[in-house]
């Protein structure tokens, strides 16, 4: 790659980080007067009462029998961390008043979450809520870092550039005005379009076959949204089969769209694997091209599909065991119950999850063919794009251009 190229790479993928920044900045922002709920109605999350607590000591071990359950219980000594009574020392105990999973013991130095309250003679009383878990997921992210980059190299670190720039496009701008009132899925597409654009071409550089890439991607993501809101409303879908749904409606004082909901979800749950496909895609048609220039449209579009219809289908599997592993307790429970699978498709949280990996490998299936077509008409016709060529970057970025850096 040419020293003129790489600085006008750089260039575009600053001015690209600009932009991203602007949209984020100027992007409504949640109101200020939106609705708090009063403690202790509807509220989600640990209440005012929770704090944080260190394990000094375990004072008493044994098992107790709860109804039919025998299980462990623990006495531990804690000082409190935080809160009016930071430095209090208390005990309290670990599997004496609720169930408590298998093989999961409390250690001196352990950290846990407590409810603590004062009685009306002034004794503090408290119990345990959770396991503080902050610190394993800093260190599981860290990993994930880690191995980002020493595997990915700078593709890694774009790569994790580009996840922090979709969260943030999520939080600031699609949640916020999703709260105000506003159209889930137009907001979703919207949101959608800008963070994969934004992206890939952060990830995989100014190129042709990004610009391929982001064609197919958009096109593949209307199309996705349209099937997704056919189907939405034949399943007849309300959003209440969600109990999280039931918690939105307590919690805000603004009129949510909740099918518009369960369909921005659906979409937005489908954009990671339709980015990997379309990118996957627009890569093959430039590497075949790459090989042989003289391959028509038709042959190259035949020979870069084939790599696709492996693509999609393991695209699909993947996605139908992700949703499958979130539901298993949910499969097990109707298992135990003994009622019929046709019968639980009329339950509409049951439907929606159907309807969710339905609609999302639909939408994989039909990019295949979106992506492919698309990249192999640009690449073909690249020749015909005559002085605005030079400005669209290299076909792609090779080796090089990682170990230029």
């Amino acid at each position: 790659m040419t020293k003129e190229m790489r600085v006008f790479l750089v260039l575009a993928l600053a001015l690209l980080l600009v932009i991203a920044v602007l949209i984020l900045i100027v992007v409504p922002r949640l109101p200020s007067d939106a609705h708090v709920p009063e403690e202790g109605v509807g509220r989600i999350g640990l209440g005012s009462d929770t704090v944080k607590a260190e394990v000094l000591d375990i004072v008493e071990e044994g098992t107790i029998t709860l109804g039919d359950h025998i299980q462990p219980y623990q006495i531990l000594s804690i000082e409190v961390l935080e809160g009016p009574w930071e430095g209090y020392g208390l005990e309290i105990d670990y599997g004496k008043r609720q169930l408590r999973p298998e093989g999961l013991t409390i250690n001196p130095g352990d950290r846990v979450l407590i409810d603590i309250g004062q009685g009306p003679d002034g004794t503090l009383n408290a119990y345990f809520i959770d396991f503080v878990r902050t610190g394993s997921v800093f260190w599981l992210f860290a990993a994930f870092v880690l191995f980002s980059i020493l595997i990915g190299g700078w593709k890694g670190v774009r790569g994790l550039m580009g996840m922090f720039i979709s969260l943030a496009v999520i939080l600031i701008y699609i949640i916020p005005n999703i709260m105000q009132g506003k159209d889930p899925v137009s907001i979703s597409i919207v949101g959608a379009s800008i963070l994969l654009t934004i992206t890939l071409y952060l990830v995989y550089g100014w190129t042709l076959k990004t610009h391929a890439a982001v064609l197919g991607l958009l096109i593949a993501l209307m199309f996705t949204g349209l099937v997704i809101s056919f189907f939405v409303n034949l399943t007849r879908l309300t959003g209440f089969g969600n109990e999280d749904a039931l918690f939105v409606i307590q919690q805000s004082d603004i009129r949510i769209n909740l099918r518009g909901l369960v369909l921005a979800g659906m979409l937005i749950g489908v954009l990671g694997a339709l980015d990997d496909l379309v990118i996957t895609q627009a890569s093959v048609v430039f590497e075949l091209f790459a090989v042989d220039p003289t391959l028509e449209i038709g042959s190259l579009y035949r020979r870069a599909i084939h790599v696709g219809k492996d693509h999609v289908a393991s695209m699909i599997n993947t996605l139908v065991l992700a949703y499958v592993g979130a539901a298993l307790p949910t499969m097990i429970l109707f298992s135990l119950s003994g009622e019929h699978f046709v019968n639980l498709l009329n339950l509409e949280f049951v439907t929606e999850e159907v309807v969710r990996t339905l609609v999302g490998s639909i939408g994989l299936i039909a990019a295949a063919p979106i992506s492919t077509g698309v990249t192999c008409l640009i690449a073909i016709n690249q020749h015909r794009l005559g002085s605005l060529r030079r400005y669209l970057g290299p076909e792609y970025l090779g080796e090089g251009y990682d170990q230029s850096h």
